[in-house]
């Protein structure tokens, strides 16, 4: 009697290691919502999408078609135009260039026209000047000027911001330290005093008539802007006009504004310096009344009844 083999257990299988993971089982197996993926197998079926009638099978061909036209005609268009516009720019560019240079050639003339009459001027001056003809053409500034003297520098203190009312304003040095117009005044004037025979700003000849003034925060000389730091040039003795600077009262002044404000300034005795002669010419001359016309003015005085100033 033949016998039969045992019959062994499979057993329980073994658990699946995402068992606990059902939520996130759950959300990779059904990826797409049961509606979406109802809803496009319902439309893979009528067609996928596709116009069905031959009334909208002509439609959606018009449609394309319309499409492609207005883009053809656009592009033409386009294409037509372009040679247009890069002929109008390059004659504006033409014109701007033409103007341009026709301005700068008017600046020459002027440029030339300035001075010549400033050479007519100083040869004017030279001519009629008599025996100190060579002093008053130093003191008008009418002729260059060369020798030794003095180099002051006078520059903003550092990490200065400009804008807002300036600093040191009437009521109070309460600014941080911006080089003002009064305060290149008093330096030039102290140079004067010192014993400077002349005197320039960044280039700039000053004369007796000459005026610093400023326009927002940059400082004019005669109207023309200038910008910092400023480079003051005087002829005179160096040494002793440097000495005679710093020991006056303007030179305290910058003094004082250079360990109260951090304006940075340094002067420095130079063997020569050269300064421009004046960009224009304004002489001025006055004469002494003589007896005769005060004693005509004493009695128009007495005849009114009202003085002079």
């Amino acid at each position: 009697m033949s016998q039969q083999p045992p019959v062994r257990s499979t057993g329980t299988p073994p658990p699946r290691p995402d068992a606990s993971m059902s939520l996130l089982n759950n959300v990779m197996d059904h990826a797409l919502d049961d509606g979406y993926a109802e809803a496009s197998a319902r439309r893979a079926a009528e067609g996928g999408g596709l116009p069905r009638t031959l009334r909208a099978k002509l439609g959606l061909a018009a449609g394309l078609v319309l499409a492609a036209a207005v883009v053809t005609v656009g592009a033409a268009e386009a294409r037509i135009s372009a040679p247009v516009v890069a002929k109008e720019r390059q004659e504006l560019i033409d014109r701007i260039e033409a103007d341009t240079s026709a301005a700068d050639r008017l600046e020459e003339d002027v440029e030339k026209i300035r001075v010549e009459v400033g050479e007519r001027q100083r040869r004017a001056l030279e001519q009629h000047g008599g025996d100190q003809a060579e002093l008053v053409a130093l003191l008008s500034g009418a002729t260059p000027v060369r020798g030794p003297g003095v180099k002051l520098v006078v520059d903003d203190a550092k990490d200065t911001e400009s804008g807002g009312g300036g600093p040191r304003e009437s009521s109070g040095f309460s600014d941080t330290g911006r080089v003002r117009d009064r305060d290149m005044q008093r330096v030039v004037n102290g140079l004067w005093e010192s014993g400077a025979e002349a005197v320039s700003i960044n280039g700039q000849r000053l004369t007796s008539l000459s005026a610093i003034r400023a326009a927002g925060d940059a400082i004019l000389v005669d109207n023309k802007p200038l910008v910092p730091p400023y480079t003051v040039l005087a002829v005179g003795d160096g040494q002793r006009l440097s000495t005679a600077f710093q020991d006056s009262a303007d030179g305290q002044y910058l003094h004082a504004l250079q360990e109260n404000f951090g304006i940075r300034t340094s002067i420095s005795a130079e063997a020569e310096v050269r300064l421009p002669a004046a960009p224009s010419l304004i002489v001025r001359t006055a004469e002494p009344r003589g007896a005769g016309a005060a004693k005509a003015t004493g009695r128009a005085t007495a005849d009114t009844g009202k003085g002079t100033s």
